[in-house]
């Protein structure tokens, strides 16, 4: 499963990519507000950061609009994938952009048939939402599992790229599922590293190896 990083913080993004685990980012307006730079800024930081796909949202809400930025945006960089509202003027912005070989990512996913009507666009990354799912009583896994079984029934192209993780436990599930990326904070993205009997475990061993006599250094060796 791949990586990628839910965040318009370039340095978030240096530190992840040092770990030489981080497959891509997704940004959205909310989070580059959040930086005080310019949504162009941002994307250039961050598409020159990391080596993989960056999702870059438009905020137009006509197929147009939509058109205009997404071109924008895509010239910026060559790593950058336009990320498109899952509504009716978005299909049809997907559908234009997947023939003139232009990737997107289709946001905002809260049910499988969604995801059906956006592979069918030719999306490249269909972004289901499974945290928000959960805080109104819907199990949002399982919207996951449905979505995998669609797209492997008819053999789509479309990668799961899944939204609103919040926990080592939702990364969990939905990779045993085998949704194809998932997109974390960053303090989620560090906690999947985290055990506290790994922790105490290597305090033991540090604590033990403390005891262990310590082979002299030879007087004038190199």
């Amino acid at each position: 499963m791949k990586f990628f990083l839910d965040t318009a913080d370039v340095e978030e993004v240096r530190e992840a990519v040092a770990w030489g685990l981080l497959d891509g980012v997704t940004t959205n307006p909310s989070l580059v507000a959040k930086t005080g730079k310019t949504f162009r800024e941002v994307l250039c930081d961050i598409a020159e950061a990391v080596p993989g796909p960056v999702s870059a949202e438009v905020t137009a809400t006509d197929m147009a609009g939509m058109l205009d930025q997404a071109h924008e945006y895509a010239d910026l960089a060559s790593n950058i994938v336009i990320k498109i509202p899952l509504i009716v003027e978005g299909l049809k912005t997907v559908k234009k952009l997947s023939e003139e070989g232009i990737k997107t990512n289709v946001t905002l996913c809260f049910s499988s048939t969604q995801a059906l009507l956006a592979a069918k666009a030719g999306a490249t990354y269909v972004s289901p939402f499974v945290g928000r799912l959960d805080d109104i009583g819907h199990e949002g896994i399982e919207l996951i599992r449905e979505i995998r079984t669609i797209f492997d029934n008819y053999d789509f192209g479309t990668q799961i790229l899944v939204a609103s993780a919040r926990g080592p436990i939702h990364v969990r599930d939905v990779a045993i599922i085998g949704a194809d990326v998932v997109t974390l904070p960053f303090k989620v993205f560090e906690m999947l590293a985290k055990h506290p009997l790994t922790d105490s475990g290597l305090e033991k061993f540090l604590d033990d190896w403390k005891k262990v006599p310590q082979d002299k250094k030879p007087e004038g060796g190199a």
